[in-house]
């Protein structure tokens, strides 16, 4: 297949556009997208809230700011996000800025959603599911000039946003670039009651620039800073006094008749410093910076043959990730404690997909990956520090991770489409988890302490969804669920022969390895155009977790609910959102959880696009948390309240 697949490539001659992947969903960032799902508040809304939009994602959130993607009830361990393809790591060893968080919705065209193990090529240890998120760029041959501004301001939290672009483009070039500045302070939760440390001022820059060397020969350019300050995270003992994250790549594209080749070249550097100077009555103050570099490269060739779309991807990264912590006691000198050791990580993998196309009413998806990487730990003493505990461990370690997929589609009797999947996976685990050194997690106030021994996690997953089109697709219904199944899961275990160091703490867990657990999802949605301007969607999500005692896995969803109602008349466009989850009855208590209660909130929305000469306004207006509920969800940390009734604007003026 791989010789096939090159002299496809290398016999085509002329020009073709890419054929675009296989995705679960994809949330159109932009205003300029079309035809998708897109957050009530557009481009001015907050990364987090258009991950909001997809299905199988929430989000656990430790503030109002870079809140953690969950796909499927996996975190961050068992997912894999990528900015238009390139490999990031946060820096922070408490998870307090997931890669999301270091880039704006200007950055964005779309963020797209593979769930499960079927990743996006260039994904690695994607068990739960992967995101990519996809940068905006001019690209060639499209309007010679655009720009937009954006405004938007929330009244709970007194939250302002201001955006501007510009794009030139022709046929040999195009250079597109913008900066976003976003910044909130306290919010108020239902009843009116403030949140302390909710604030947060974020600015982000961008450029993207491309240059035709010849008609099938392109050179792309990306350039992203972004700078987080004063940010605070109600949920935890310590704020963030920067997060900074710079984001650079080079490509090149040749483009064919029926093929394209693209080749990245990525570097970043995230820098996270906590600190909890601005916290009254702390114990002992503690410095806790982190910094994680990475630079690598993909190659991606992408054909058609015959009933195949076919894509072979190769990639390599090499990250370090380093952490430490100075502690002042009062009247005592201060302790430096190493919690990442410097950790080198080099991985390379290989992965396949092949889109079959059996048949007008049939068609099957295969996708694989195996991946090669190695891991050493370049601080000294960060090593000494964790050879205490395990005295055989080394300092260089190797694994090799891998994922095979298949998913078969087909239509019966042209209304019911239904699909049947399986796959395996594997991931290595990850720095926190095999080498972090006494790292505090406030959910559960417990220390927690890296295992070098880990072995690798592994899962099956299996899925199915079936979804039924009525009345010339006026009306659908549709039920999906999956189920993983796995071996060597990797969680905190008690150890009561080793005692805490943070204050306050109520021990030590170390990481480790259980036989198996169980994660299973399952969701009912429908949708209804009730008129021509009238639509209606509703959505039901049931989840489950199981470890191998039984008992119930942390932070997975329970029941949760949605209900929506839309009017459309011409540019115009209103709705309302009942939402809610039932309460958390089957939740982690073995793990520290503590139940979530029952919630139920309604939001309204409006928005209208006027024509000014060539020039188009858009308007957003809407209320969330109409009754000013206090509430929180499942996945909001330590139970903090969301916010409560929040009133919003926003305009977006482009010419």
């Amino acid at each position: 297949m791989l010789t096939v697949l090159l002299s496809t490539i290398l016999l085509s001659d002329t020009v073709t556009t890419e054929k675009a992947q296989n995705l679960d969903e994809v949330v159109i960032v932009s205003e300029t997208g079309r035809g998708r799902k897109r957050s009530a508040k557009g481009q001015v809304a907050s990364i987090d809230e258009h991950l909001g939009e997809l299905k199988n994602v929430n989000l656990v959130r430790r503030g109002s700011y870079a809140w953690e993607p969950v796909v499927n009830n996996m975190q961050t361990e068992r997912l894999s996000t990528t900015i238009d393809g390139m490999k990031i790591f946060y820096a922070c060893t408490d998870k307090m800025d997931p890669v999301t968080s270091y880039v704006e919705s200007g950055n964005l065209q779309s963020i797209s959603l593979n769930s499960g193990l079927d990743g996006n090529p260039q994904a690695t240890g994607n068990i739960g599911g992967s995101l990519d998120l996809k940068l905006r760029k001019a690209g060639f041959d499209n309007d010679a000039f655009h720009a937009s501004a954006s405004v938007g301001h929330e009244w709970n939290g007194h939250v302002q946003v201001y955006g501007a672009d510009a794009a030139l483009s022709s046929h040999r070039t195009y250079l597109n670039a913008g900066a976003f500045f976003r910044h909130a302070d306290n919010y108020k939760v239902g009843g009116g009651d403030e949140l302390q440390f909710s604030q947060f001022q974020k600015v982000n820059v961008f450029t993207n620039a491309g240059l035709r060397l010849a008609e099938k020969d392109m050179l792309e350019a990306t350039f992203i800073f972004d700078r987080a300050t004063d940010v605070g995270y109600p949920a935890l003992n310590m704020d963030v006094a920067k997060a900074e994250g710079l984001i650079t790549s080079l490509s090149y594209k040749h483009l064919f008749r029926k093929a394209s080749w693209e080749t990245k070249a990525y570097y970043n550097h995230i820098t996270h410093e906590m600190d909890d100077t601005k916290r009254p009555d702390v114990a002992i103050h503690m410095d806790m910076p982190g910094k994680s570099w990475t630079a690598g490269v993909y190659s991606l060739l992408t054909t058609s043959l015959k009933q195949h779309d076919l894509a072979l991807n190769y990639d390599l990264y090499y990250n370090r990730l380093f952490a430490d912590m100075t502690m002042y006691p009062g009247g005592a000198a201060p302790m430096y404690m190493v919690t990442w050791p410097d950790v080198g990580t080099l991985n390379t993998g290989v992965a396949l997909t092949d889109n079959v196309r059996i048949a007008r009413n049939q068609s099957l998806r295969l996708s694989a990956k195996v991946a090669w990487q190695q891991q050493r730990l370049n601080n000294e003493e960060g090593y000494h520090a964790l050879k205490v505990f395990f005295p055989g461990m080394t300092d260089a370690y190797h694994q090799t991770t891998g994922r095979i997929a298949a998913n078969y589609n087909f239509l019966i009797f042209k209304f019911l489409n239904c699909s049947i999947g399986a796959g395996w996976g594997s991931r290595a685990p990850t720095v926190t988890e095999a080498y972090g050194y006494y790292l505090n997690n406030t959910f559960d106030q417990y220390d927690y302490i890296g295992n070098p021994s880990l072995k690798n996690e592994s899962a099956v997953e299996l899925n199915g969804a079936l979804k039924c089109s009525m009345h010339n697709a006026q009306c659908t219904i549709g039920i999906e669920g999956n189920v993983f199944l796995f071996s060597n899961y990797i969680i905190g275990q008690f150890e009561t022969r080793l005692s805490p160091m943070t204050v306050g703490a109520e021990g030590v867990k170390v990481y480790g390895n259980i036989s198996h657990a169980t994660i299973a999802n399952a969701s009912l949605t429908a949708e209804w155009q009730l008129t021509e301007q009238l639509r209606w969607n509703g959505k039901v999500g049931y989840s489950s977790g199981r470890d191998a005692d039984g008992d119930p896995l942390p932070l997975i969803s329970p029941v949760s609910w949605q209900t929506e109602l839309q009017y459309h008349y011409k540019r115009l466009q209103v709705g309302a959102v009942v939402k809610g989850n039932a309460r958390q009855s089957n939740y982690g208590e073995k793990y520290g959880e503590t139940a979530a209660k029952a919630w139920t909130i309604l939001n309204l929305a409006a928005q209208n696009q006027l024509s000014i000469v060539n020039y188009q306004l858009s308007i957003r207006v809407g209320v969330e948390n109409l009754f000013d509920k206090q509430y929180a969800t499942y996945a909001d940390w330590n139970h903090i309240p969301q916010k409560g009734r929040n009133i919003y604007m926003n305009l977006t003026f482009e010419l």
